[in-house]
């Protein structure tokens, strides 16, 4: 199972970016889908999940990140709006089989490596 984390980047306070992931070797639409970051010196933290119809945000990014996905794609999307200097981590998104609709990181079974945000002031 491979899952790759790509659109980080640059970008001002107020911006926009939107991160993708694309999984490969497992049946993604059986899977449920977390995006997760980590700032430098804290733990990795929940940001948003999805499964099917179904999506749950951190009340941290609630109305300005949307998560969806795109089964025949195999890929699982986050649109970051209205972007904050404290958003600025890197961001990696996650699968897990079973662990249903979940902000437990130990649920979830594959990780992909990460990919930077960074939102200046």
């Amino acid at each position: 199972v491979q899952l790759q984390a790509s659109g980080g980047g640059l970008v001002q306070a107020g911006g926009s970016l939107r991160l993708s992931c694309a999984a490969s070797g497992l049946t993604f639409s059986s899977y449920s889908m977390g995006w997760f970051r980590q700032a430098p010196g804290k733990e990795r933290e929940f940001v948003s999940a999805i499964r099917s119809g179904s999506k749950y945000y951190a009340d941290s990014v609630k109305g300005r990140f949307t998560i969806s996905r795109d089964d025949a794609k195999n890929t699982v999307y986050l649109q970051m709006n209205s972007l904050k200097p404290e958003d600025t981590a890197v961001y990696y998104c996650a699968a897990t089989k079973f662990g249903g609709l979940t902000a437990t990181t130990r649920a979830y079974e594959y990780w992909g490596q990460g990919t930077q945000v960074t939102v200046s002031s």
